[in-house]
């Protein structure tokens, strides 16, 4: 059965060939790649390359409205399965058979590079980690899910379930709001236990991000927004002065 391989992209010049490429194994998967408004080769790239599907924004709207228009390419096209990856080589084509295989009984599958340590020998940068830690413990209390890793972009999902959601976040706050919206609808979740991979520890989320404490503040903000609206059990806490 076809499943669509959803690419977020923006400025992947040095990657996106060989993620392709190893998509290109698995002879059941429609790539389909949003292209960010990417200002290096990437668009190049994309004219060359041979996928099912290339998407372009004229400028950076942002990651999560990468998300969102791959999912309304899933759903026109009536796919049953959906698969995000980054093509920055920090997933591994490899594990996308355990997610589809999960898929079968569940609505969400999430892949949690903190599963199973022994897959990985990186680890993350101390204050990612951390944050990932407090936003992972929150979204535990308000959804009752028993994630283990929040942030992790290598997902699959039912597009039947994404049908459910109204996803509007279109920065890197998106997968908070899923997150909520999705246990507000009553999908299933599970995880998947992938490797954690950093190949580059100096990205910086577009420079959107100056520190630490602006990027948790921007999550917490995301949360308490969402589960107001939601009408979650509250609980989320104040965001850091």
């Amino acid at each position: 059965m076809k499943f669509a391989v959803i690419l977020p992209v923006y400025n992947e010049a040095a990657t996106l060939e060989r993620v392709v490429r190893k998509l290109s194994e698995l002879k059941e998967a429609d790539v389909v790649i949003v292209d960010d408004g990417s200002t290096d080769a990437t668009p190049s790239i994309l004219e060359r390359i041979s996928v099912k599907a290339v998407i372009r924004h004229a400028e950076n709207y942002g990651y999560g409205q990468s998300l969102m228009d791959g999912f309304d390419f899933a759903k026109n096209h009536d796919y049953r399965y959906c698969v995000t990856m980054d093509a920055d080589e920090q997933h591994e084509p490899g594990f996308i058979p355990c997610l589809l295989e999960k898929l079968e009984d569940f609505d969400i599958v999430s892949g949690s590079r903190y599963l199973n340590p022994l897959l990985s020998s990186d680890t993350p940068p101390p204050e990612r980690l951390e944050v990932n830690r407090i936003i992972t413990e929150q979204l535990r209390h308000l959804t009752g899910y028993n994630l283990t890793d929040s942030f992790c972009g290598f997902k699959g999902y039912r597009v039947e379930g994404l049908r459910k959601l109204h996803l509007t976040e279109t920065n890197y706050g998106f997968p908070l709001q899923a997150w909520l919206q999705a246990a507000k609808a009553g999908l299933t979740v599970t995880e998947c236990a992938v490797p954690l991979i950093y190949m580059d520890h100096s990205r910086n989320f577009n420079n959107q991000f100056a520190n630490r404490d602006e990027r948790l503040n921007h999550y917490l903000q995301v949360m308490e927004r969402e589960a107001r609206l939601l009408g979650l059990p509250q609980g989320v806490p104040t965001r850091q002065k």
